[in-house]
């Protein structure tokens, strides 16, 4: 089994390769007797989805499952300009995914089971949330030792100011010209708080380091190269803090924007069925606490927003759509680069 999975897996991105958009992997899931295939888009590691996947598998013994990770915009790409055909589109970006149902290139699935999911976690019966991950800050502990860390976007501003000369070059944050998450997370920000181009502001006078991915992000904090990085998927950072020290992981005080990952059914989708399986399965991960525990990727969780009032979960509608407009986007990536990329 192990070498038909590999020879698949070579197969595949060889023949993906001629698609617009970039895959990062693609791995083949082969069923003992196989009466269907569900081909699979994500933004989700295969370390983390993996045990998801093959829990899948068991209670679906014959759906063999073709699994392509890939970045946020490649989703978008994949699935509206270049007709891709995958039959479950799983996404960090909730900007992006109800962009691509609000056009037209999701299925309706009205059977789902929304009775396990709070309103705002699902959209349209086209957008289902399955996970609420918050944007952290992560610190080096050789650079904040003792606990001594700023607990506030004001105070993370006031600590940068006072020590450039210990920060010039050690900050790190999202490329969000390259990354549909980070674009997500500083729109968001840009709508909670006037602190947030304040702090772009003065990571730009310090030189602050670009990445397209959190875990690159996480590995560099943890090694030293970064005395922080802002806006880091806190589910990686979780499941890195049991693998790697040298780092801590901070949420801030005045408020933690809460990305959704989300799955949608895309209109070309050619097995519907597991597709809507999977969702059901997807949907019920807040029942299963094992699987969270081996993904690192939390379920929804109505009581932690009651026990936190600082977490704010990003929601659904038409004002996730406002920065993908042309020229909002445009105009907000200009004040970016003004921002960040200080000549």
């Amino acid at each position: 089994m192990r070498i038909a999975s590999l020879a698949a897996l070579i197969w595949a991105s060889v023949a993906v390769a001629a698609q617009g958009f970039e895959v990062e992997e693609r791995v083949f899931y082969p069923a003992e007797n196989e009466q269907s295939v569900l081909s699979i888009i994500s933004t989700a590691d295969r370390e983390a989805f993996e045990p998801i996947l093959l829990a899948f598998q068991s209670e679906n013994p014959g759906v063999s499952i073709d699994y392509t990770i890939t970045g946020t915009t490649d989703v978008m790409q994949a699935i509206q300009d270049e007709g891709a055909v995958f039959d479950l589109a799983i996404s960090s970006a909730m900007d992006l995914q109800t962009k691509l149902a609000n056009d037209g290139f999701a299925q309706s699935y009205p059977g789902a089971p929304l009775g396990r999911l709070p309103d705002w976690a699902s959209w349209r019966n086209q957008l289902f949330a399955f996970t609420q991950e918050p944007a952290v800050l992560v610190v080096s502990t050789a650079d904040f030792p003792g606990g001594i860390t700023p607990r506030t976007r004001d105070e993370l501003i006031a600590v940068l100011r006072a020590q450039p000369g210990k920060f010039r070059g050690r900050v790190g944050t999202y490329d969000v010209r390259r990354s549909g998450f980070g674009y997500l997370m500083a729109t968001q920000d840009s709508r909670n708080s006037e602190a947030f181009w304040r702090l772009m502001e003065v990571m730009g006078r310090l030189d602050a380091k670009l990445y397209c991915c959190s875990g690159d992000m996480i590995r560099d904090v943890a090694s030293g190269k970064l005395a922080l990085a802002y806006n880091v998927l806190g589910s990686y950072a979780r499941s890195q803090k049991d693998l790697i020290e040298g780092f801590e992981i901070i949420e801030l005080e005045d408020y933690v924007n809460v990305m959704l990952r989300t799955a949608l059914i895309p209109a070309s989708a050619e097995n519907p069925a597991d597709a809507r399986r999977f969702i059901d399965f997807l949907i019920g991960m807040g029942g299963r606490p094992e699987l969270v525990s081996q993904s690192g990727l939390p379920a929804i969780d109505t009581t932690s927003f009651d026990n936190n009032t600082a977490l704010r979960p990003i929601r659904f509608g038409p004002g996730l759509l406002v920065f993908l407009d042309q020229l909002r986007r445009s105009s907000f990536l200009k004040s970016w680069e003004s921002a960040l990329l200080q000549e």
